[in-house]
């Protein structure tokens, strides 16, 4: 007779050249409920996911399903079992249809061709589940990147699954897309899947979870019930010691001059915005995803046609018009996806981190190794990025990819940073270090364009906010009038809230 426990890993251990990753690690995932897995970026979560679901075999220790010892579990076979992932990092075919991606590898037949009636007929009901409401012959590339999200989300439960693993699934969420995931796993759990939510926004886990395993550094600290753990309890048990403030002190500098400024700025979804970004300061940007944030970044970075009434940018006239004339004018700009945008994975940590120094190189200058070697050295210790810089970026944890994204514009020393959503999917131990790293730039006098889905992030990092709705900027907060509430009411609804510019 089958188990109650649909999936379980007992006892399994794995390392890669060497280095043990997971030692010893147990999880049972059982039917309705939700079990959390948490742990900071390198903590083998994503190892022991893969081990879940067969993209890895393990060194040591068994994989179970309903109670039986699986030998070497493959993708097809969990497949097979009803274990469906869903990964941070998107898995979708750009230039496929909504339905296509949905349905891709399970198409219905039909005299032995794709059923595309049939296709358009399930992936309807499972868009319908996740709220996507885009018409279902829509190129996934043509959609941003919360939007893909569901998509992925919905392509999970297209194959009905009894197990379903969700890592990071609303790191790219909208609040109202949150919202309707979150009443769709309660759904399930309630049809009796076994789920497994991975997150670093502890509210969310304290909010949906029933159940929750902690790794640190490849071990177990904590499987148990949620019942009567505090978020600070969660934090403790990820890093070993007591979770002090997230954010760094700091003290508002006086108001100084512009480094860039905007009148009438339009670009993509974004129309008629005046903008100051000042010397010294972090500037943060606020509002619903997908309502013209990222449209404002790269039209300011040139990456984007743009038009502006008047434009100023670290002393030169104009908008930049291109990529390299950005640079040129000392603007840095890290993207949400890192590894599609952000990094060039299949090469090595170094050459990533020199990637920006290479496009500064004038004509056929040679290369100069141990110049390079002590660049990148000194970037890996200032970032705190950990392992051997000869290795693919592919190779790291979320957190240290999003740090090498970061780390190597700053032999250019940019005086301006444009930054969308730098922690998502970053441990909250990283996100200490990256904010750390933000306020210390600012202190030195340069300036920080921080668009951000995490509200908290904006309210205690950032100098001043601007709130962006419907592809205008909609409210202006500073000092006190900066609140969670300020923010989320502006996002939804402009009319509604008035705060001193």
């Amino acid at each position: 007779m089958a188990s109650a426990i649909p999936l379980a890993a007992r006892g399994v251990s794995k390392s890669f050249f060497g280095n043990p990753v997971l030692k010893e690690v147990s999880i049972a995932l059982e039917p309705g409920r939700v079990h959390a897995l948490l742990g900071e970026n390198g903590a083998g979560k994503s190892t022991l996911i893969n081990l879940l679901s067969g993209a890895l075999v393990p060194d040591g220790g068994t994989i179970e399903i309903d109670g039986r010892a699986v030998s070497k579990l493959t993708p097809t076979e969990a497949r097979r079992a009803g274990i469906a992932v869903v990964q941070q990092e998107l898995s979708l075919t750009s230039q496929l249809s909504i339905a296509e991606n949905i349905g891709i590898g399970a198409y219905p037949r039909r005299l032995g061709l794709v059923d595309y009636g049939a296709l358009a007929a399930r992936a309807h009901e499972v868009c319908q589940l996740v709220g996507l409401d885009e018409r279902l012959s829509t190129p996934v590339g043509d959609l941003s990147l919360g939007r893909r999200q569901m998509v992925e989300i919905a392509k999970a439960l297209y194959r009905k699954p009894r197990v379903l693993i969700l890592d990071e699934p609303t790191s790219s969420l909208s609040a109202h897309e949150t919202n309707t995931l979150t009443a769709l796993l309660g759904r399930l759990r309630d049809e009796g899947v076994a789920i497994l939510y991975i997150s670093h926004r502890l509210d969310e886990v304290m909010r949906l979870c029933d159940h929750v395993t902690v790794l640190k550094d490849g071990t177990v600290t904590a499987d148990r019930p949620m019942a009567g753990v505090t978020a600070g309890d969660l934090v403790r048990l990820m890093v070993g010691r007591d979770p002090g403030d997230l954010f760094p002190a700091w003290t508002p500098t006086p108001e100084r001059t512009p480094i860039v400024a905007v009148a009438g700025f339009s670009s993509g979804s974004v129309r008629d915005v005046d903008l100051e970004l000042r010397r010294g300061e972090v500037l943060g940007i606020g509002g619903l995803v997908g309502q013209g944030q990222e449209d404002l970044l790269l039209g300011l970075y040139g990456a984007q046609p743009a038009t502006a009434q008047n434009a100023r940018f670290n002393g030169a006239d104009g908008l930049p018009g291109s990529v390299p004339r950005a640079n040129a004018l000392g603007l840095a700009y890290v993207p949400a996806d890192r590894k599609r945008e952000g990094l060039h994975l299949i090469h090595t940590i170094s050459w990533n981190l020199m990637l920006p120094s290479f496009a500064r190189a004038r004509g056929l200058s040679l290369r100069d190794g141990a110049k390079e070697r002590a660049t990148t050295s000194g970037l890996a210790n200032h970032f705190a990025i950990r392992g051997d810089l000869t290795r693919q970026v592919q190779a790291l944890s979320g957190g240290n990819q999003q740090k090498v994204a970061l780390a190597k514009w700053m032999p250019g020393d940019p005086p301006i940073l444009l930054l969308n959503d730098p922690t998502r999917g970053v441990d909250v131990e990283t996100k200490r270090e990256i904010y750390v790293l933000l306020r210390r730039f600012a202190a030195e006098g340069k300036a920080v364009l921080l668009s951000s889905s995490d509200t908290p992030e904006l309210v205690h990092l950032c100098d001043r906010v601007v709130v962006v709705r419907e592809g205008r900027i909609v409210s202006h907060l500073e000092g006190a009038a900066i609140s969670e509430e300020a923010i989320v009411g502006a996002a939804m609804a402009a009319d509604t809230v008035r705060a001193a510019a």
